[in-house]
């Protein structure tokens, strides 16, 4: 029965496509995905995307750093500068704080001195190179670049644990490489390094800092492909960082390397059972044969290559965190600097929760089940390990960074959702102790139903936030049947109502005393002792996803709210302030699509009675926001959030609330859709018409019954189908009524 249903939405799709005009929607299986990837796109602006090579998930990012220091670096790399100062092993991708950069090689032709009392960055600026984009070439699994100053040809790729370097060196001069352990993005500084040459062809190491993950641990293996010719290791400049000077013989190196947070010898068993022999071509196909299958889970036709561009290097962007970070062995650094072992699963690290909660994470439950399952039992044991749920997780370290407790979020997601084998015994209690702990304010949210803004700063960002969590942990209580504990925290979502100043209409900050903070500029934001998260009174009256209607009510009903939203898109001045966050970026208005709580604002309208707005804005930050070019994310990419939201709204929907299992419909921007949702089913989006100009919906159809809502359900998705959309130039002004 289950074949013959789906064959049946197969010929539906055929039948409709032959009786529309527009571009075929015949999948070619054949096609490699992997050519409409541009790893540049992000590496300009404030996307603070890195263009070297992942492995899906996997454990090591292997890419160029300029050496700049600068917020616009983050990932080490900014399509701006000409300057190598190496290649290293861990990177960071669309973060708005540096960190990583470790391991970092760099092949010269020249003698390599030390000049007593230099500084590692004197050192590096020394011998660092220089390049041109016209030398430089990034696809998913292999990035290649050839120095201007020295000739030499640099080449990349990677398997899930180990990364292998090419080398190709000219002429018969020097053929050095320096490992460099002191090298860092902005915020890190090692404490501790070491190099010990193993024999000719092997070399391992580490590097322990603090910068933003408190304490990393970073311990690596190299095999050469030929013997040391000779090598000098040192202390640069009194500061404690290591750095060897490696000679060869051969114009063609080729290096291997293996991380661990572990051990040397987790290290090494990471590169030989990853990497055990030398073909770089075919370990340079493998990764691009595992980018291949994970792309292909979305096939897609668009009506030019550039909306392909853009879609499948959003996809690309979803699935490079979060990291593996559990070695061959299974063991892992704990919280505290100790040994831990994952038992049954891989453990994942970089977790920027504040950001991915709202999409990427959503879009991983279609499309990454069983890495889902892993990452929430990663979650857990963070909570086993330290009482807590993680926040914003970096390499064995909770940073604490961002607001609210959304690791919560993504559990309740996957309870609702029924996704995995985690304990969930274990979830409901780690998702309690969360809620309830005295941290960051929790106290006075508990005791007053609000935060005091004389006491605790971003109080309204972060009680808003933590309401949000609420709602998903009495969901997640509902579907556990713990009746009292749904009841609690559901109650204790709507505590969000308690900022809501009716005069002015905004979510205002609340003293001690129960007045409004003063004074009062709905558009004003700054950095340090704002009542608002990285944004304004604009933004954050919107961030009631969890109760879009009861926001509907305080606002005076459907028409008042649909004005006043409708205002956020218009105000002339939407962002001031000397301090004014650069994160508040993208703006539409006082809209900022560049910072991730206002992602789910476009869809309100659909609550309002006012789609066609939420299919003009979509469209118009589709087309504008997003673009084929370094310059093509209007914001920090933030670990996959920043693409989910275009995967999501070129499909046509989108999670507004990730658990209310519900996608509200935006405006697809792909002509069609094959959306691989497992166990051998698949759902079919149709919108032959869709264009920069047929942006409006004129009717939904799901398995050819005509929709009078808007939005699909998880159920929907996952059973498969045919979703279609009949695409206009013209607005439906009673799509849903």
């Amino acid at each position: 029965m289950q074949i013959l249903k789906h064959v049946s939405a197969l010929a539906v799709v055929m039948l409709i496509l032959s009786a529309c005009s527009g571009p075929s929607a015949s999948y070619s299986d054949s096609e490699r995905l992997t050519q409409y990837v541009n790893p540049f796109i992000g590496t300009g602006y404030h996307g603070h995307t890195f263009p070297g090579v992942a492995w899906p998930f996997g454990q090591v990012q292997l890419s160029p750093d300029n050496g700049t220091q600068g917020w616009d670096w983050c990932s080490g790399y900014h399509y701006s500068d000409s300057v190598l100062a190496g290649f290293s092993h861990l990177h960071l991708s669309g973060t708005g704080i540096g960190d990583l950069a470790d391991i970092s090689f760099l092949p010269v032709t020249s003698d390599i001195t030390f000049s007593v009392g230099e500084s590692n960055s004197q050192f590096v600026s020394r011998y660092a190179g220089k390049y041109s984009h016209d030398a430089e070439k990034a696809e998913p699994g292999y990035y290649t670049v050839t120095m201007k100053n020295n000739g030499v040809k640099a080449e990349f790729t990677v398997t899930e644990r180990a990364g292998l370097h090419r080398y190709t060196f000219p002429g018969n001069g020097p053929k050095n490489l320096i490992i460099n352990l002191g090298f860092a993005i902005n915020w890190d500084k090692p404490y501790s390094t070491e190099l010990t040459v193993v024999d000719s062809c092997l070399v391992t190491g580490s590097r322990l800092s603090h910068g933003w993950a408190a304490d990393q641990h970073v311990y690596f293996a190299v095999r050469f492909s030929q013997p040391l010719m000779t090598y000098a290791i040192t202390d640069i400049g009194g500061e404690g960082i290591t750095v060897g000077c490696f000679s060869f013989s051969g114009k063609e190196l080729l290096a291997k390397v293996g991380i661990s947070s572990v051990s040397r010898e987790n290290a090494l068993a990471n590169l030989d059972s990853s990497l055990p022999g030398w073909d770089f071509e075919a370990t340079r196909q493998a990764a691009s044969d595992a980018w291949e299958k994970e792309l292909s889970k979305i096939r897609i036709t668009a009506p030019d290559q550039d909306r392909k561009i853009v879609f499948y290097t959003a996809l690309y962007h979803t699935m490079i965190a979060p990291s593996l970070f559990s070695d061959i062995n299974s063991e892992f650094k704990g919280i505290e600097g100790d040994v831990q072992k994952a038992d049954g699963y891989n453990r994942y690290t970089v977790f920027s929760l504040w950001d991915t909660y709202r999409a990427l994470h959503p879009l991983l439950t279609i499309t990454q089940p069983e890495r889902v399952n892993d990452m929430i039992k990663s979650m857990l044991d963070h909570y086993k390990q330290t009482g807590l749920l993680p926040v914003w997780e970096l390499e064995g370290n909770e940073t604490f960074c961002m607001v609210g407790n959304h690791s919560i979020p993504v559990i309740a997601e996957a309870i609702l959702k029924n996704i995995g084998d985690f304990d969930r015994d274990l979830a409901f209690q780690a998702m309690i102790a969360s809620s309830v702990y005295n941290r960051d304010g929790m106290g006075f949210y508990d005791s007053l139903g609000y935060m005091p803004a004389d006491l605790i700063p971003q109080s309204v960002a972060k009680s808003e936030e933590i309401a949000i969590d609420d709602w998903c942990v009495g969901a997640a209580a509902r579907k556990l049947e713990h009746d009292a504990e749904a009841s609690y925290f559901t109650n204790r979502s709507r505590n969000y109502r308690s900022y809501f100043d009716s005069e002015t209409g905004f979510m205002r900050g609340k003293l001690s005393n129960g007045e409004w903070t003063t004074p009062f500029d709905p558009a004003y934001s700054k950095h340090a002792g704002s009542d608002y998260t990285e944004g304004n009174a604009w933004q954050y009256l919107w961030l009631v996803p969890h109760d879009v209607y009861g926001l509907i009510k305080l606002l005076g009903g459907e028409e008042p709210f649909a004005d006043k939203l409708e205002q956020l898109f218009t105000v002339s001045e939407g962002v001031k302030g000397e301090e004014a966050s650069a994160d508040i970026s993208g703006l539409i208005g006082a809209y900022a699509h560049g910072n991730e709580p206002g992602h789910h604002t476009t869809f309100l309208f659909n609550y309002a009675g006012r789609p066609w707005r939420t299919q003009e804005l979509n469209r118009q930050i589709q087309t504008t926001m997003y673009t084929n070019s370094p310059e093509g994310l209007c914001g920090n990419e933030d670990c996959g959030q920043m693409s989910a939201w275009y995967v999501f709204s070129a499909l046509g929907f989108y999670p507004v609330n990730p658990c209310d299992l519900k996608y509200q419909f935006g405006s697809p921007f792909v002509t069609s859709a094959r959306i691989d949702v497992g166990k051998g089913k698949y759902l079919y989006i149709i919108a032959p018409k869709a264009s920069d100009m047929r942006k409006y919906i004129q009717e939904v159809r799901l398995n050819g019954q005509i929709l009078h809502r808007s939005f699909i359900t998880w159920e929907e998705i996952m059973e498969g189908g045919t979703l279609e959309f009949m695409m206009s130039d013209k607005p439906e002004k009673y799509l849903f009524k």
